[in-house]
């Protein structure tokens, strides 16, 4: 077995080094109920996303002996067979090697905090997670706040790379696996604030449809950015999922643009850039849903020509998150706008203090 015995007889912490041989690790009453693809992020986060999803498909990862995929749930008492891991060149760190700068930006991202969450402000162009290019990242700033037998906070959730905001963590996995079976249970209330281009109507409503990932029948695009693009499906499509967003519009500049809060009920990929581009309103600066550059003049209609001085980034902000806390009570954070949508908002006049009409919508 991978864990060992410390002096007082407990088991110690799996080290969070990639094993040079096949190994086993025994799940934990703190990691039930977690997905195996999250499982291996959190064990080996300087292993290459490509190379854990890869081993998995191949089959070389083993739950209790048994093949499994990424969407499997590990029990507690069950035991999960790794196989030797590739690092890429420079990744693998050790706790020496951990950049000392990430405990001091981490906090200096931190809204919330008591002895079993973080609650953090992720700035826009900031990963959440690892990926291909990808060396810096929330996941891998982590490590530097590891106890001394390599325990470290555990993502709750994930935000795309230029979505700013509200971002959760959990300090042990038990407390993660309670959080995650909150989210999945629909109990968390998430608001997202975003400029898109018009004006849509009504003027507050819902956007219910099916999304599925990549090339749709008909369809032909190459690039590894259009697959992981999320297109409108039908129901009954391979790999579709319904998705349900709730809208209103906090102000507008009629016709030319639109500040809208949105509460997502359910929670896919890229669910709300998709939601905004499916209803003709994409998000302002959005490289993969709104990819006409600004005040192009090939814009079907000029009087929803934007001005000159919006930034280029995505106007997207994870507002706020209210949730039940494991231990009883309420977490209810809200994060400020990033720069770039503080410059926008007083270039059209807006008032971050202005009440927001989403809570009064209804929950479905």
């Amino acid at each position: 077995m991978s864990r060992s015995m410390r002096k007082d007889g407990k088991a110690a912490a799996t080290a969070l080094a990639p094993p040079d041989r096949a190994a086993l690790y025994e799940i934990g009453e703190d990691e039930a109920g977690m997905r195996l693809d999250r499982w291996l992020h959190r064990r080996f986060p300087e292993v290459a996303n490509s190379h854990l999803m890869r081993i998995v498909r191949k089959g070389e990862v083993r739950v209790s002996g048994r093949r499994a995929d990424v969407s499997t749930r590990l029990a507690s008492g069950e035991n999960v067979r790794v196989p030797p891991l590739k690092l890429g060149p420079g990744q693998g760190p050790t706790a020496s090697q951990v950049n000392p700068g990430d405990r001091d930006a981490i906090r200096a991202m931190t809204l919330f905090e008591d002895k079993d969450v973080i609650v953090l402000n992720k700035p826009y162009g900031l990963a959440v997670q690892g990926g291909s290019g990808t060396t810096r990242h929330i996941d891998g700033m982590l490590q530097a706040l590891a106890d001394g037998e390599g325990n470290r906070p555990v993502l709750v959730h994930r935000l795309d790379r230029d979505t700013s905001g509200v971002l959760l963590i959990a300090k042990s996995r038990r407390i993660a696996a309670e959080l995650g079976e909150i989210f999945r249970s629909r109990r968390a209330r998430k608001i997202y604030w975003a400029l898109v281009e018009g004006v849509p109507k009504p003027a507050q409503g819902r956007i219910s449809m099916f999304l599925a990932k990549g090339e749709g029948m008909g369809e032909k695009r190459e690039g590894r950015a259009e697959l992981e693009r999320m297109r409108v499906a039908k129901h009954g499509d391979p790999d579709a999922q319904h998705s349900l967003t709730l809208y209103a519009i906090v102000d507008k500049v009629a016709p030319r643009l639109a500040w809208l809060s949105m509460r997502p009920v359910t929670g896919r990929t890229h669910q709300l850039r998709a939601h905004c581009e499916a209803i003709g309103h994409p998000i302002v600066g959005d490289p993969k849903y709104n990819r006409k550059p600004l005040n192009d003049p090939a814009r079907s209609d000029p009087l929803r020509a934007l001005p000159p001085g919006l930034e280029p980034k995505l106007h997207l902000l994870a507002r706020r998150l209210i949730l039940p806390h494991p231990r009883g009570g309420v977490i209810d954070v809200t994060a400020p706008a990033p720069e770039h949508m503080k410059k926008s908002f007083a270039m059209f006049g807006f008032d971050e203090s202005e009440r927001d009409p989403i809570e009064d919508a209804p929950d479905e």
